[in-house]
């Protein structure tokens, strides 16, 4: 026999549980090196952003960009555990896929790479 259909919940505790739906991811992305590479990354930039006397608006891009990559992160990380769960062989579909995530996040770190670099050269010039 099957089971039951699961009750969706709803009003405050249904915002209560995706809170806490996202905490856990939060925990799980804590547990990726490359996401710890990228917060650190981040807080060296804020404090350069800092010496440099960046603007207000210059702190929020680079913010925005930043939560731009940790939800690509978030997103490459679940393809890999889907990936691995579905297809634990090795595979080109698998790999393909992937790769791609890789290169999405890639692209992101490239953005905030050079919006921070960009920042930082226009305060000298």
């Amino acid at each position: 026999m099957g089971q039951a259909p699961i009750e969706k919940k709803t009003g405050f505790s249904h915002l209560i549980a995706a809170a806490t739906y996202s905490a856990g991811g939060a925990r799980r992305l804590l547990g990726e090196s490359a996401f710890r590479h990228e917060l650190i990354a981040f807080g060296v930039a804020m404090v350069i952003f800092t010496i440099v006397g960046a603007s207000f608006f210059q702190y929020v891009a680079m913010a925005i960009l930043f939560l731009l990559m940790v939800a690509f992160e978030a997103l490459n990380t679940a393809i890999e555990e889907i990936v691995d769960r579905v297809s634990p062989e090795i595979s080109e579909m698998g790999k393909h896929s992937k790769d791609l995530g890789s290169f999405a996040v890639f692209c992101l770190i490239i953005a905030n790479a050079g919006y921070a670099g960009y920042v930082v050269i226009s305060k000298f010039i």
